[in-house]
């Protein structure tokens, strides 16, 4: 195995309260009900289908081009919640595993369905680590489909075969099982029936690692 890509929200960091909170703010501008058992459900899928969901949920319908308008101030809503975001929000942990990992010859690449991961990496000092970003603005399909994982998996010019993908989303761990990848599994993914690999800890990812190797 020759490179890992890893999904952001919830490897790398936990935005999830930022999203909760900005779906709701959004929610409540519109007069929808929007609470934390539906945000679950909106884990690992792109921002569209997420507001797809919330307004299924509500039984409600909305022409395209006011939904776009809706999606839109959802994400001005996170992205001000982003702002707020530093350094000091990196878990040490996670730094110290990923400088190991690149340290012995790892290529490391994102691989999230999120239009503001760039605006992410920048607030906590990983933007020029990585040795690839395949985001949310250079694919057309989002989780499950394997798109976002291919196109990393070709930034880093390796063989999808040759990465492991570290996902914490049900719809993320379907989509690197598409892209033909080992799909180890963390948080809520641990306990995905497609899940090859269970990450307990982040720091565990070096044993793995080094173990299938």
């Amino acid at each position: 195995m020759k490179g890992i890509i890893f999904d952001l929200d919830g490897v790398i960091i936990h935005t999830d309260h930022y999203h909760y909170l900005a779906w709701e703010k959004m929610a409540s501008q519109f007069h929808l009900s929007f609470d934390e058992m539906l945000n679950h459900k909106l884990r690992g899928i792109s921002r569209m289908e997420s507001l797809n969901t919330i307004l299924e949920y509500n039984k409600a319908s909305y022409p395209y081009e006011q939904k776009e308008m809706m999606a839109d101030i959802k994400n001005t809503y996170y992205q001000s919640f982003l702002d707020d975001l530093t350094e000091d929000d990196l878990d040490q942990e996670i730094k110290d595993t990923l400088d190991k990992l690149k340290a012995l010859g790892f290529k490391l690449a994102i691989g999230s369905s999120s239009r503001n991961a760039k605006l992410i990496l920048k607030n906590i000092g990983l933007i020029n680590f990585f040795d690839a970003i395949s985001d949310g603005t250079n694919i057309e399909k989002s989780k499950p489909d394997p798109e976002v994982f291919l196109k990393a998996a070709d930034m880093l010019d390796l063989n999808p075969k040759d990465c492991y993908v570290i996902e914490d989303a049900e719809a993320g761990i379907e989509a690197a099982k598409n892209a033909d990848m080992i799909a180890i599994g963390f948080g809520n993914a641990k306990e995905s029936e497609l899940t090859d690999i269970k990450l307990e800890t982040f720091s565990d990812l070096l044993d793995i690692v080094k173990k299938e190797d």
